[in-house]
């Protein structure tokens, strides 16, 4: 897939406390048109909030788009492309037997990355990155 020619996403999520309020941010580039989302919730941790931004995200564009999606989070980037599958067919549990954390978000996700064509890009947080800069900015000033 050529990356070059995909409107760019940067998620972010945030917590004051873990958990606590937390919030998340969407900073969105389609060719220069910016596109700022965020929202919040009183009690929930780090995790939820990135799964949040990135679920978001993703219902924002109601037709399958090709989209470039930036995230700092390893968590949300290697579960989405690595451990997803596995974890649906053992019926929503880790390679321990244990209950997948955060099913209810990893389950709306799932019918998200299968709808858009995504290319995953993990970006260092808080490294100058513009994108997630902006992201994280909207996250935490939503909390």
């Amino acid at each position: 897939m050529d990356s070059s020619n995909l409107i760019n996403i940067y998620t972010d999520g945030a917590c004051s406390g873990n958990p606590g309020p937390g919030g998340w941010g969407i900073y969105i580039d389609n060719d220069g048109a910016i596109k700022e989302i965020s929202g919040s919730e009183e009690n929930t941790t780090n995790n939820r909030m990135e799964l949040k931004a990135v679920i978001e995200a993703l219902k924002y564009f109601t037709s399958k788009t090709n989209l470039k999606l930036h995230t700092d989070s390893k968590y949300v980037m290697d579960g989405s492309s690595k451990w997803i599958e596995n974890w649906k067919k053992n019926g929503w549990k880790t390679a321990q037997k244990k209950a997948v954390k955060n099913q209810d978000l990893w389950i709306e996700l799932d019918k998200l990355i299968n709808f858009h064509q995504i290319h995953w890009v993990w970006v260092k947080g808080h490294d100058g990155n513009f994108g997630n800069e902006r992201a994280d900015y909207l996250a935490t000033s939503a909390i």
